[in-house]
């Protein structure tokens, strides 16, 4: 079994663990998104395909959801000191080797993708993982109210997605998500091959707009995945996000904090699945939902075990579409 896996950070780490053990003899591709990724320091931070390396080599900090196990902040703290920022994004001691070994490769020429392709020698994830693009794509965010301060009537000044999630909290409302550089970026090399070549693709509890999104803002992506059996794991229960802000992000775009929105946004052209919580079964009733098949599974990803139950969900659904 072939299954090729578009993912953002943490929650589609959590859920590949699942995945791993539900369907231990599959041969998984993950394509990741890499608009998140930020230069700090002179080095170049990839956080959503080091959430995915880390946790499923055994090397992420479970508590936080992010960044390395038995992790140390001298670095950061002695920046600190000098007066170095940006203060807001902490790196810690095991993740700069990361990061400085990722920088060192991409500044010698070496594409991101064999970049990623290096890193992943030493965690061994169980999966291929590849980034939706080597050219750089970057998220950036326009906030309405810093526009207008800036005197700006067209409103077009951005910050990039790191400020307005981390620093912001993403509590300055933005006026519209761009993946700056999509429309130009080339899908990575092997990243069309996976999809064509799966069985099924599967989205898991991603951020629609800002971790899925920017994935199928690349060139031939999302013509490739419509060509596909795909399944969807809602990560909006009960009108809320599970984790993070992604209801700030859905603002943004217009689509309301819910099970039934998100689903009826990426629409029957693309998936022909979704999995949502037990508490938003009613979702299956939507009318804006006709021609996706519904099904309500418990979707809190407690542990591993309940997390595999999820992933042999949406692997069931994905091979009864497909038949």
């Amino acid at each position: 079994m072939r299954i090729t896996v578009l993912a953002g950070g943490i929650g589609a780490a959590r859920f590949l663990r699942g995945l791993l053990a539900a369907a231990p003899e599959a041969t998984i591709t993950v394509i990741g998104n890499t608009a998140d990724d930020i230069t700090l320091f002179g080095l170049h931070v990839s956080p959503d395909l080091d959430s995915v390396m880390y946790t499923l080599g055994g090397g992420a900090n479970e508590e936080q959801g992010w960044g390395r196990a038995d992790e140390t902040r001298r670095i950061s703290d002695e920046l600190a000191a000098y007066g170095a920022g940006p203060s807001w994004f902490t790196l810690g001691d095991l993740d700069f080797a990361t990061h400085i070994l990722r920088s060192k490769l991409l500044a010698e020429g070496t594409p991101l993708s064999e970049v990623t392709r290096v890193l992943c020698e030493r965690w061994q994830p169980g999966v291929r993982l590849l980034p939706m693009s080597d050219d750089r794509v970057e998220t950036r965010v326009r906030l309405k109210d810093q526009a207008e301060r800036a005197g700006d009537s067209a409103g077009s000044a951005t910050i990039h997605f790191q400020e307005w999630w981390v620093r912001l909290h993403a509590a300055v409302p933005a006026e519209a998500i761009i993946p700056v550089g999509a429309d130009t970026a080339a899908p990575a090399p092997g990243v069309l091959d996976a999809i064509a070549d799966a069985d099924f693709v599967l989205f898991p509890p991603s951020n629609p707009v800002v971790s899925i999104g920017p994935i199928l803002a690349v060139p031939g992506i999302r013509a490739a995945v419509e060509a596909k059996t795909v399944v969807g794991v809602s990560g909006i229960i009960g009108g809320a996000p599970v984790r993070g802000m992604a209801d700030a992000c859905l603002a943004a775009i217009g689509v309301q904090t819910s099970a039934a929105a998100v689903a009826a946004h990426y629409g029957p052209a693309l998936i022909n699945g979704w999995l949502v919580d037990e508490q938003d079964k009613a979702t299956a009733d939507d009318p804006l939902l006709a021609g996706i098949a519904v099904r309500a599974v418990p979707l809190y990803m407690r542990d591993v075990p309940s997390t595999a139950a999820i992933a042999k969900a949406a692997i069931d659904l994905a091979k009864e579409l497909a038949r």
